[in-house]
């Protein structure tokens, strides 16, 4: 399962028989390794209400797990590598019998954080003398694995296979660029991150194509269909800034969307659900496609979130659409990213994170598959390193995409977000290698 789906995000496994964890669902030591390591984006595991007997030390080696449900299993104690979970925010362990009863008192009412200290400061559910020896195999095993090492040819190797992005710090930029966020935004849409990435190849064969088919996907995936952020792509050298962040009534707010003539939002919308409701007669079914899905996202408000150039002009209206203005093309190399969201400025860094991976994905098998122009391998549109045929010598890129940090400041320009910060883009450090 580790290798059949590597960009795994959340594994839901309550109500079955299952009797370990991880079990079965990590590679067996010895087995060839997975690339970026297994599951290297899974966030969220429940195995609620099973018959699990042991929680395996193994599910420290799930590096980016925030969220963990064992909870009315027949767990006797907790492992301390749970506690060498590093993004491990919350857990649920209710309904287990534990040995150590003060371990058990604390799961029932506590956070995860004290939970997992108590885990790091030694008590686990066993007495102080196995405690102690668990310890002393668990040096023993580090002193080995330090002793044994890597290969350094497999190391070289490993380095070479990830993607490589490039920071560029605001202050080595002559002409960052900057966006204003007005206050009018904190009631309708508070959150947005931005980023500029340039050496981005669109050019040949079904490059554009594989390139929006990936957007798509994220939108139906990380986005959950764009209720938790939406993404914007725009072609940097369209652009003026600095760029304003603000809202606008619905009979003001006038953008060129993609596709169609200019139009005020309110006529937009009454447009797009006289479309939808053609559809529905159509298919005779309820569901719709296109932007029609998301007209429900801007239900009640009276003003509705856009993004404004030096020139006054609306290039984007999220979460809907952006602007005819600023579209992309296959002779496009630079672009400016943005991830917009109502819900937290987190899960904007978040999709932005895999954005970014997803590119330099794209980028790559580009450069190694010279395709024609008239090629239409669709099957591809969403590759990553595990698409790849491991026979092939993997070539590291010479030219790293570049991104550049973009601050959003308020009206007085007082600094709300820069990015990609020195925190950022580590939720896929396992597939790509920042220069930082």
């Amino acid at each position: 399962l580790a290798r059949a789906a590597p960009q795994l995000q959340a594994l839901l496994l309550s109500g079955n028989r299952l009797r370990a964890l991880p079990g079965g669902l990590l590679p067996p030591a010895g087995a060839a390794a997975v690339p970026g390591g297994p599951f290297p984006l899974l966030s969220r595991l429940e195995a609620a209400d099973n018959e699990v007997a042991e929680l395996g030390a193994d599910i420290a080696a799930l590096p980016a797990l925030k969220s963990l449900d064992v909870a009315n299993n027949q767990l006797r104690e907790l492992p301390a590598a749970l506690a060498d979970c590093p993004r491990l925010k919350e857990a649920n362990f209710r309904g287990n019998q534990l040995k150590d009863k003060r371990l058990e008192k604390m799961v029932n009412g506590c956070q995860t954080k004290a939970i997992l200290e108590y885990l790091r400061a030694g008590g686990r559910g066993k007495g102080k003398a196995e405690s102690a020896r668990e310890e002393a195999r668990k040096k023993k095993r580090e002193k080995q694995q330090k002793k044994d090492g890597r290969d350094v040819e497999q190391d070289e190797l490993e380095e070479a296979s990830k993607l490589l992005v490039k920071v560029l710090h605001v202050s080595e930029n002559p002409a960052p660029l900057v966006v204003k966020a007005s206050p009018g935004v904190k009631d309708v849409r508070p959150f947005i991150v931005c980023c500029v990435l340039k050496g981005v190849n669109l050019k040949a064969g079904n490059a554009l194509k594989r390139f929006l088919s990936a957007q798509t996907k994220l939108h139906e995936d990380i986005c959950e269909k764009r209720t938790a952020a939406t993404i914007a792509t725009h072609d940097l050298q369209l652009i003026k800034g600095p760029l304003v962040y603000d809202v606008q009534p619905p009979d003001e707010l006038k953008i060129m969307p993609l596709g169609r003539k200019e139009i005020k939002a309110k006529d937009l919308l009454r447009q797009l659900q006289s479309e939808a409701e053609e559809q529905r007669k159509q298919k005779k079914r309820q569901n719709v496609s296109g932007l029609h899905k998301y007209l429900q996202l801007l239900d009640g408000k009276d003003n509705y979130p856009c993004l404004v150039d030096a020139e006054g002009i609306v290039i984007s209206f999220p979460p809907i659409t952006n602007s005819e203005k600023t579209k992309i093309s296959r002779d496009t190399s630079n672009l400016f990213l943005e991830v917009t969201s109502d819900t937290s400025l987190q899960i904007c860094k978040d999709v932005m994170d895999m954005l970014i991976l997803k590119i330099a994905e794209l980028n790559r098998f580009t450069l190694e598959n010279k395709e024609d122009s008239g090629s239409d391998d669709e099957s591809d549109a969403l590759c990553g390193p595990g698409n790849l045929n491991p026979s092939q010598n993997v070539q590291p890129m010479n030219f790293p995409l570049v991104a550049e940090q973009v601050r959003v400041v308020d009206m007085d320009g007082n600094l709300k977000v820069l990015y990609p910060s020195k925190t950022d883009l580590t939720t896929v450090s396992s597939l790509l290698t920042v220069i930082r």
